[in-house]
């Protein structure tokens, strides 16, 4: 659970690099009773966050060493800090900026300039849906009895939510890796380490476990699918799907119509 002191006040993690921006935004939110605790790139800030346990992050997203994007893929990746709500901070403004904060598990951005009086709102909804989920949950594990976990598990876990969000157009393994804040080298060691499999193993699976799901929950052609889950063309797909499988797509969804409507597949 976050951390909150004796009177009562929560913990606000600022994530900037500008020392101005950090004493700014302490001093717009002078008036509320909140406890302030900074850092000056995104892995000092998951450092500290998984230290002190912040009630909510603010987290700018332009930082050198490591952005604010990568500190929130392995936030989210580690069930330490999973919960803590992340608001990005950002003078960039660009519709896919905004969306990529939301992607990656932070539960607002609000772009820079801003005013004191939204910033101040903001937070306290998000402090207050944060309260209401505390209420209504079952009664969390004491942290004392939650095993830490493996720093390079928390690697490989952003990495594995990052290809499952980007099937149908995947970066380069060099590109994943720099998107978790580590290089190709690195984090395939770390891959075949904490799962007992590549990162192309891991990708064929997902997409093999994604075209079935579609296969058996929608209606969409087998050529769509190959396209949705990353395959160029559909004969790609149906080599895949069959090595892995035995049968082709096709024959998959048949075979599972069959079976619903209660007839002895062929």
């Amino acid at each position: 659970m976050p951390m909150t002191s004796a009177t009562g006040k929560k913990n606000i993690l600022i994530v900037d690099d500008s020392a101005f921006e950090q004493r700014m935004l302490a001093e717009l939110l002078s008036d509320e009773p909140y406890r302030f605790s900074v850092a000056y790139n995104g892995y000092q800030g998951y450092q500290l966050a998984l230290a002190t346990r912040p009630d909510l992050i603010l987290l700018d997203v332009r930082m050198p060493e490591m952005d604010g994007y990568t500190a929130c893929r392995l936030l989210k990746a580690n069930p330490q800090t999973e919960a803590i709500p992340v608001i990005f901070l950002s003078g960039a403004d660009a519709v896919n900026e905004r969306v990529m904060g939301l992607q990656v598990g932070g539960v607002d951005y609000i772009s820079k300039p801003f005013t004191p009086a939204e910033l101040a709102a903001r937070i306290h909804v998000h402090l207050g849906l944060m309260r209401r989920t505390d209420l209504t949950a079952p009664a969390p594990v004491p942290e004392n009895d939650k095993a830490p976990q493996h720093p390079d598990l928390v690697f490989v876990n952003a990495v594995r939510q990052l290809i499952l969000d980007n099937l149908g157009s995947l970066p380069k393994l060099s590109e994943i890796a720099r998107s978790v804040g580590t290089y190709r080298e690195k984090l395939t060691l770390m891959f075949r380490e904490q799962t007992g499999m590549t990162v192309f193993a891991f990708i064929r699976e997902a997409r093999i476990a994604r075209a079935m799901k579609l296969l058996r929950q929608t209606e969409i052609d087998v050529q769509d699918i190959a396209l949705l889950i990353g395959f160029h063309n559909a004969g790609n797909f149906a080599t895949a799907f069959r090595e892995r499988m035995g049968v082709t797509p096709t024959a998959y969804r048949q075979r599972l119509l069959e079976q619903r409507n209660g007839a002895a597949p062929h």
